[in-house]
């Protein structure tokens, strides 16, 4: 989708009510609501984050978003693909605050260039008890990325139309906190697997989008 073709679509889909659970749920293992049900206490209290999903034009003027490949470590969410964001520091105003400051420190995108135009639905992340808010932005310059080179592994750029295609919608199976080995609905975008949270995060997104072009 061309770049200014996808800035009238946010301006349309502004004041739309959000899909959320709806388009939540078609990503997530068949167990999750049960397991959110026996997490009511930790979800009070979750920890905050905030993530961006941030569109920009290639050099073609083509729309892109930027995923990352999360470094190995040892931690609950090593080596998966996220989106650029990080928890609530103590300088941050806000959670968009938190989610902008990450994606500069993450890959390099200049603060002053983000536009925010869109505050999604939260998602709830059980291993780590985070409750994670994710927003929808732009910038409109295409950006030069600088990776982190502590946190992150590799930087993704997705083309739109990539995520908008049905057929990259997979399962896979893979290790969780509460599972040795399950099989999940997951995204295969340029080469990665997309699931739990990030996936989640992306079917509203896309569920959003699909039904305004």
């Amino acid at each position: 989708m061309n770049f200014d073709d996808f800035l009238k679509l946010t301006s349309k889909v502004k004041n739309i009510t959000l899909p959320a659970e709806s388009s939540h749920f078609k990503m997530v293992p068949p167990f999750r609501r049960a397991l959110l049900n026996k997490q009511k206490e930790a979800i009070k209290k979750a920890k905050r984050a905030g993530v961006l999903a941030l569109f920009y034009p290639d050099i073609n003027k083509q729309t892109k978003f930027v995923l990352i490949l999360r470094k190995t470590y040892k931690g609950v969410h090593s080596a998966q693909v996220a989106f650029p964001g990080g928890k609530l520091e103590k300088q941050d105003i806000s959670l968009e605050a938190a989610a902008v400051r990450e994606t500069f420190e993450e890959v390099g995108v200049p603060i002053n260039t983000i536009e925010i135009t869109q505050k999604l639905s939260q998602v709830y992340i059980p291993p780590s008890n985070f409750y994670v808010q994710p927003f929808l932005g732009i910038t409109k310059h295409t950006p030069i990325f600088i990776k982190q080179d502590d946190e992150v592994d590799a930087i993704i750029e997705v083309g739109l139309q990539h995520l908008l295609d049905d057929n990259v919608l997979i399962t896979k199976k893979v290790s969780t906190s509460y599972s040795a080995e399950i099989e999940v609905p997951a995204f295969k975008l340029n080469g990665h697997v997309v699931w739990g949270a990030t996936a989640m995060m992306l079917s509203e997104i896309k569920d959003l989008l699909k039904p305004s072009m």
